[in-house]
């Protein structure tokens, strides 16, 4: 059996959900860094292009997104759940809600001015001109548009307002009573918006949401190791892809094991992924690619959130 890979740096808002998620699971796990901006080498030669962080090895299967992540955690190990039974849906749908609207609100209140210069005040200023150039390309060909500061800055108090009531009625600790993937989707945002002084007393300045996110935080990150790139290329290399799963949907839009195609990002970071179509099913697609240095690997990718094109 391969070791969990995680290919993430620690500043990143997704990386964090990521870490606890696999603290959440109580996993063990090797810790991969891998560059804030790009080029990436060694990540995109796992992923054939993908460059968001974070990305999730096992051996040869590489798994993009982390909605996706999320479903390989619990295949790994089923208990805590992180889908309650009976709010299966629920869970998922907050989630991917948490990811999408309260995120990019995130980002853009963390991005203001007065924030970037307390959040990257003490790095070169080569660095943050670069990062700036880097996020400033990232929206280009995506859905997603970049949310105005002042629009954040409007909006916020409505949804900090609503968590804070849900959190001071529910009856348990935690969204929809016991833990779940709801949580820890909300909690990277807030996680990320506390980074910094100027934006931190939008989340603590609630009591109860501020309660809430210290138990989310408290599942920790699991038991980590760190391993290089190269290290977990050559693992990658050496390993073979697991069995494809054994369930059979007929795509809507007609697409077969065989095909050539690209599989990218609908909202932002949309480079897309070229390689041989091995499944496609309700949650899941799976690309077989082949990489000098990463050998054979399967990309596994989420439906939701990604598109699919012949090549």
């Amino acid at each position: 059996m391969h070791e969990l890979i995680l290919h993430h740096y620690p500043t990143s808002p997704f990386a964090e959900k990521a870490r606890l998620l696999l603290g959440f699971k109580q996993l063990s796990w090797r810790s991969v860094t891998i560059p804030p901006i790009m080029p990436k080498p060694d990540l995109t030669a796992l992923t054939g292009g993908y460059r968001k962080t974070p990305v999730l090895q096992v051996g040869a299967d590489i798994y993009c997104d982390t909605a996706l992540i999320a479903r390989r955690l619990e295949a790994e190990k089923a208990t805590p759940t992180l889908f309650p039974e009976g709010q299966e849906f629920n869970v998922a749908c907050f989630a991917q809600w948490a990811d999408s609207v309260v995120f990019l609100h995130a980002v853009s209140l963390v991005f203001q001015p007065e924030s970037i210069a307390a959040r990257f005040g003490k790095l070169p200023p080569e660095f943050l001109k670069a990062f700036v150039a880097d996020r400033s390309t990232l929206f280009n060909g995506g859905l997603a548009t970049r949310l105005p500061a002042e629009q954040a800055k409007h909006q916020w108090p409505t949804l900090i307002a609503r968590l804070q009531q849900q959190l001071e009625r529910e009856q348990g600790d935690f969204l929809f009573g016991e833990p779940s993937l709801a949580d820890i989707a909300l909690a990277h945002p807030l996680w990320f918006l506390r980074g910094t002084p100027v934006t931190a007393p939008l989340v603590d300045e609630y009591p109860a949401v501020a309660a809430w996110l210290a138990r989310v935080l408290g599942f920790g990150h699991g038991s980590l190791s760190e391993m290089s790139g190269e290290e977990a290329l050559a693992i990658a290399r050496e390993a073979t892809p697991v069995a494809l799963p054994s369930e059979t949907l007929v795509d809507p839009n007609g697409f077969k094991p065989g095909q050539q195609v690209a599989i990218s990002a609908i909202d932002y970071g949309v480079d897309a992924v070229e390689g041989e179509l091995l499944f496609s099913g309700s949650e899941e697609l799976i690309l077989r690619r082949e990489d000098p240095r990463a050998g054979t690997v399967h990309v596994h990718f989420p439906r939701l959130g990604f598109r699919i094109q012949a090549r």
